[in-house]
């Protein structure tokens, strides 16, 4: 399938691109068959069995009260009305007073949308569409920023300890024979640790447990505030971080809580929610780029069969350079820069990436961003004057990317990229 330039065992020439599209494509439609079968087996008979319960109630309180069908049905009706407009059995907190409409305001900007509040006229629903886009765009800078710091605090830390472990490890047995050898590689060892950068499984494992320890300390506080179980907070925890907001569980909405701590208990939710967004959020970042590496690992196995259509000596006359496939760090050669991809490379060196070559610092996130913006504008100018571009030098992984994702796959791709 993924073969570039067609053979007899595949089904005709395919960009590796295009190819990850589809294997990407096939993943998520398979994720969701299996998804939506695990909900239907889990969810449906608790369906059945709720819908049951309501018709034996909807009857006994008919005949109870000595009252229509069609006159309960329309009461219900208006009471779903109300519901859509904040009003509820239990008193809560006013929705469109000014806390209430800036915490509105909070989960619209964030995309979390737990729906709880919604804008019934039609001024606020045009004003939401203007105020969200601005908005939605601004946060999820401030995402892309704070992922920035916390990659570039993560890099620090870990430089650190990778460099405190490298000069324990050069403690000199023999102090004249060491002694000798630092002084004589000592250049290339500080030059080496210039280009170091940390894992990306390291930093994925950092991000997780942060967001477990996140989730873990709300659900404690969540738990005592509100009245739910640990485990029901556990799920809004991963609900609301994710931006999922269903809004079947809604935190500080009552009026008033107990003991006095009700702006303190406010300031703690607003706390944890952009924290816990902001961590899951940069997960998300990393572990779709493993997923990439996963997608390039499966490519390859893939082409595998399709080397039979190749001369056994020498390259193929059609073939080109393999790309973008999961290789040790010692097989892949330094490449020519390009703006695209290499141009924020230049500073570092071979043997600082084979050391483990895959995330960035604040000064490569800086060159990244302008890099980006000089593609941005010459892909609108070609387009503007009718010109496609025909530069083959793309763009690691999903090309094209613009943000921390595409500056993390320029970096990252330093392990699943050949070249």
């Amino acid at each position: 399938m993924a073969c570039r330039s067609g053979c007899c065992c595949g089904f005709g020439p395919i960009n590796e691109d295009n190819a990850r599209f589809l294997l990407l494509a096939l993943f998520i439609v398979l994720y969701l068959l299996c998804g939506a079968a695990v909900f239907s087996a889990l969810e449906q008979p608790k369906e059945r069995e709720a819908k049951e319960r309501w018709a034996q109630r909807f009857e006994h309180f008919s005949q109870k009260y000595n009252l229509s069908k069609k006159d309960l049905n329309n009461f219900l009706r208006n009471y779903e009305e109300a519901n859509v407009a904040g009003i509820r059995v239990d008193s809560i907190r006013p929705r469109w007073d000014f806390t209430g409409a800036f915490y509105f305001v909070g989960t619209v900007v964030s995309t979390i949308g737990f729906g709880m509040t919604t804008p019934a006229t039609i001024e606020g629903k045009v004003f939401l569409m203007f105020y969200g886009l601005l908005g939605c765009a601004a946060t999820i800078l401030f995402f892309n920023l704070f992922l920035e710091r916390v990659i570039t605090v993560i890099a620090f830390v870990l430089k650190s300890c990778h460099e405190r472990r490298r000069n324990k490890a050069v403690l000199p047995h023999n102090g004249r024979q060491e002694g000798n050898r630092a002084g004589g590689n000592g250049g290339g060892k500080e030059e080496d640790l210039t280009g170091w950068k940390p894992s990306v499984y390291c930093v994925m494992l950092i991000l997780g447990v942060a967001a477990i320890l996140v989730s873990c300390c709300a659900s404690l506080m969540y738990s005592a505030a509100e009245g739910w179980g640990y485990l029901d907070s556990l799920y809004f925890c991963f609900v609301a971080f994710s931006t999922i907001g269903f809004g079947d569980m809604v935190s500080s909405q009552r009026a008033v809580y107990e003991g006095h701590v009700t702006a303190v208990y406010r300031l703690g939710n607003f706390f944890f929610i952009l924290t816990g967004v902001c961590c899951i959020y940069s997960l998300f970042n990393v572990i779709s780029i493993v997923i990439k590496q996963v997608l390039n690992w499966l490519l390859r196995r893939l082409e595998a069969p399709c080397r039979c259509c190749y001369p056994r000596r020498g390259p193929h006359p059609h073939r080109h350079p393999r790309r973008n496939v999961v290789a040790p760090g010692h097989l892949r050669a330094r490449r020519d820069p390009s703006i695209e991809t290499d141009a924020i490379n230049e500073s570092e060196t071979d043997t600082g990436r084979r050391m483990s070559g895959e995330m960035i610092s604040m000064r490569d996130f800086l060159a990244a961003n302008k890099v980006n913006l000089a593609i941005m504008q010459k892909q609108l100018s070609e387009m503007a004057i009718g010109h496609p571009r025909q530069s083959s030098s793309r763009q690691n992984g999903f090309s094209g990317g613009v943000g921390a994702l595409g500056i993390m796959n320029n970096r990252l791709a330093e392990t699943s990229v050949d070249r």
